[in-house]
């Protein structure tokens, strides 16, 4: 019950995430790109992006990878905390 519940309010924050009155700092972006690949797709695979001079794909891949091992449920929790900061 409380997964379902916590899926509903990640699927909210996602939805807040797109009508947020100010634009979300370079950090926070990453950090909501990140959040938001481990809780719907898991860990990162091992493969980098293509291209090596595409910095930011760089910079979201290694954001991602850093979350290597979190769960999906916390990753969800994060960036509903998240989207709920920045909407305030």
């Amino acid at each position: 019950m409380a997964t379902t519940n916590l899926k509903e309010l990640f699927e909210a924050a996602v939805e807040d995430s797109k009508g947020l009155s100010n634009r979300p700092s370079n950090d926070s972006l990453l950090q909501l790109y990140s959040l938001y690949k481990q809780a719907t797709a898991g860990d990162a695979s091992p493969e980098g992006p293509a291209n090596p001079f595409d910095f930011v794909a760089k910079a979201k891949y290694e954001s991602w990878v850093a979350l290597k091992g979190k769960s999906r449920e916390s990753a969800m929790q994060e960036y509903t905390d998240l989207v709920n900061k920045l909407k305030s």
